[in-house]
């Protein structure tokens, strides 16, 4: 599995209820690719996120964003460092 981080602006600010409705539209897809949530981190202002995944590979979660209707602006894969 890869750690794979999707980078995400928003043009307003974001109430949890509308973080939740895009979350709901992701899990369905999420499950059926093999992609597991880890964490999400959120700006003050709410207008910008990045979110943290386990999956097969970058490209597995660009499909699953893609087919719920989840906006993004850039994901990748990397390497968890940790101190």
């Amino acid at each position: 599995m890869s750690h794979v981080v999707v980078e995400r602006s928003f043009p307003t600010p974001q109430s949890d209820a509308e973080l939740s409705v895009v979350e709901d539209r992701l899990a369905p897809c999420s499950e059926l690719y093999g992609v597991v949530w880890k964490r999400s981190v959120v700006s003050v202002d709410r207008r910008h996120m990045i979110c943290e995944y386990d999956a097969p590979d970058a490209e597995t979660v660009r499909k699953v964003q893609r087919e719920a209707g989840a906006a993004f602006d850039h994901i990748w894969s990397g390497e968890v460092i940790e101190s």
